[in-house]
């Protein structure tokens, strides 16, 4: 496979069965995440988040990008900002590791550490007040950005469909924003009749 930039190769994730640990009556199958270039599904949303502000107008090669985050959605959007020209500022608690502040910084994000003690809140907080003083700043804002689910329904969901046409009966998942929860539990019972979402 070829791809033009890094940010060619996010999705499209393997399913992986998992075959000694259920025995022969049941499949299950693992989603490989993190064979995404930035190792999580967090890349989804990093490049569509900002590629749904650009088709919006709402930024530009001036706009600096303002997030607070723990983790992986920080690396999305660190690589994806590194790609793509923008200056990112990534608002997090102190507490964060060594090694992800090194990757972090590696793509080119500048660091603004919060207390630990004020949590994600105060990561929250530092991001908007930044933002405020900023002549052009852009909060993307993944708890509450549409783009976070669109994308989750555009591709994560539908390679899921394209892989098991048949149906699932279950699906687990980690919940972080939400994002990926909703838009694959929509979809998956739109195909499957009496489906649920717990």
């Amino acid at each position: 496979m070829k791809f033009n930039s890094v940010l060619d190769s996010i999705g499209n994730t393997p399913h992986i069965r998992i075959n000694r640990l259920f025995g022969d009556k049941h499949e299950v199958w693992v989603k490989s995440e993190k064979a995404n270039p930035g190792g999580s599904i967090k890349d989804r949303i990093g490049i569509a988040m900002i590629e749904a502000a650009e088709q919006a107008g709402k930024i530009d090669k001036d706009t600096v990008l303002v997030e607070p985050t723990s983790g992986n959605t920080g690396i999305g959007l660190a690589m994806a900002a590194a790609v793509k020209g923008y200056s990112l500022i990534l608002c997090m608690p102190e507490s964060m590791s060594i090694e992800r502040r090194r990757l972090l910084a590696a793509y080119g994000a500048k660091l603004e550490l919060t207390p630990k003690e004020k949590g994600m809140k105060g990561a929250i907080e530092r991001a908007s007040e930044l933002a405020s003083t900023l002549p052009k700043a852009w909060i993307p804002s993944q708890f509450d950005n549409p783009a976070n689910v669109e994308i989750h329904k555009t591709t994560t969901a539908q390679e899921i469909l394209r892989d098991f046409p048949e149906g699932l009966d279950v699906i687990i998942t980690g919940v972080g924003t939400g994002g990926h929860i909703t838009a694959c539990g929509e979809a998956l019972q739109a195909v499957r009749t009496g489906g649920s979402t717990r």
